[in-house]
């Protein structure tokens, strides 16, 4: 029995420290151009770069997203960017159009390619398809069950690889391919620009009764395009595991530090406990649901994974998320008994917070002193993104992450 990878996502270099140090056996990122999240803040050849670099430091793997569906002008351009891409040497690209992928095929062939789940990956006969296109992995499209993967995973070589979206925002339409967000505002999902129409609340309005609107509702023959919870699949590592899947994937490239850290770490322990001993796994599982929730999230749902999803899956009454805790920074060095944050939220001296380990342990703390980049003691940083040296009551480590549970 094989231990699936877990691969996480990153929008920033510092992002992808922290996935690396939290338990991300793999990460994926953006470059500039030709990835399908334009509003990250996306890797520029530098950063790549040394994100490589710290990665491969620390075993772990980077996937680059190249998944747009190209249009014309796009393709002189993505050869340059391969050019680049193939000095940089990340471990693998990950790829939806077929013109991209040739392209890919013949600028850098010694990096490996994914079939990105943009391309509707629904069935075996796609993935023996790719396999002979010459692709090491696929993504699954959204829509499959989870006894439609064993399928594929019993009707295709050995050494083709099945990834496939475990956590975090559910896409509309077939596995992403979104219309709403072009039609409605004018920017493409297809290009990276997508608005994300399907988190906006929506009610129905009868043309003869202006004014009277009436909430959408749908059931298991509908299209589910509305305000999805997020996928969760924390409970059910072994049924992944046994249904043949080689790679984890969060889904996030646009989420923040906290999120990653808190969402790779809850995923590792839950799989390494599982292949330890199942039953630590199971009993550990309280703890895995309570952390998972510590970030960002809309409420869950296991998707497609055990059948049709119905109006159970979906947010009627509102389009928020939920927020129980707030990042704060994290470590970047250490020296003495201070810590260097660049801070991301106010906090002040005095406040109760954390230190999440990657280690699974969070450690209560009281901030005791605060002061500036030039020695002034302050009270409290008003500024975003202010560098602070920071004296807690126990000393953190280097990439320790700090956070606080939200007063709201």
């Amino acid at each position: 029995m094989r231990i699936p990878e877990l691969l996480v996502p990153a929008s920033s270099l510092e992002v992808l420290q922290v996935a690396v140090i939290f338990g991300a056996d793999a990460v994926y990122i953006g470059g500039e151009a030709f990835g399908l999240r334009a509003k990250a803040k996306n890797f520029s050849k530098e950063d790549m770069s040394e994100g490589v670099r710290f990665a491969h430091e620390h075993g772990v793997k980077v996937y680059v997203t190249a998944n747009i569906l190209a249009h014309n002008q796009d393709l002189e351009g993505v050869r340059k960017y391969f050019e680049e891409l193939r000095e940089i040497g990340p471990d693998a690209l990950i790829i939806s159009d077929p013109g991209v992928y040739q392209i890919a095929k013949e600028v850098c062939p010694e990096i490996e390619r994914h079939i990105s789940t943009q391309a509707n990956n629904t069935n075996y006969g796609t993935y023996q398809f790719w396999y002979q296109m010459g692709a090491k992995r696929v993504v699954t499209a959204r829509e499959l069950s989870l006894e439609e993967i064993r399928e594929i995973r019993s009707r295709i070589p050995e050494d083709m690889e099945i990834e496939t979206f475990i956590h975090g925002a559910m896409c509309i339409s077939y596995s992403g391919r979104c219309l709403l967000s072009n039609y409605l505002t004018g920017r493409d999902s297809n290009q990276g620009a997508c608005t994300h129409p399907c988190r906006w609340k929506y009610s129905v309005m009868e043309e003869s009764r202006p004014g009277e609107y009436f909430p959408v509702y749908e059931n298991e023959r509908g299209t589910f395009i509305f305000n999805s919870k997020d996928l969760c699949m924390i409970e059910h590592i072994p049924e992944l595991v046994e249904a043949g899947i080689d790679s984890l994937k969060i889904e996030g490239r646009m989420k923040t530090a906290l999120y990653v850290a808190t969402v790779a770490r809850t995923y590792r322990k839950a799989i390494d406990d599982y292949f330890a001993d199942p039953e630590l796994y199971e009993k550990n599982m309280d703890w895995y649901k309570a952390e998972i929730s510590k970030c960002t999230y809309r409420q869950f749902t296991t998707g497609f994974y055990f059948g049709k999803p119905d109006e159970n899956t979906q947010i009627y009454d509102n389009n928020t998320y939920v927020n129980e805790y707030i990042y704060l920074g994290i470590v970047e060095a250490v020296k003495d008994s201070l810590c260097r944050i660049e801070q991301r939220n106010k906090f002040c001296v005095g406040d109760s917070i954390e230190i999440m380990k990657p280690d699974g342990t969070n450690v209560p703390v009281t901030v005791e002193a605060m002061y500036t980049e030039e020695g002034e003691s302050v009270d409290s940083a008003p500024h975003p993104k202010q560098v602070l040296w920071i004296k807690l009551s126990t000393p953190p480590q280097e990439f320790d992450l700090l956070r606080q549970k939200n007063a709201d």
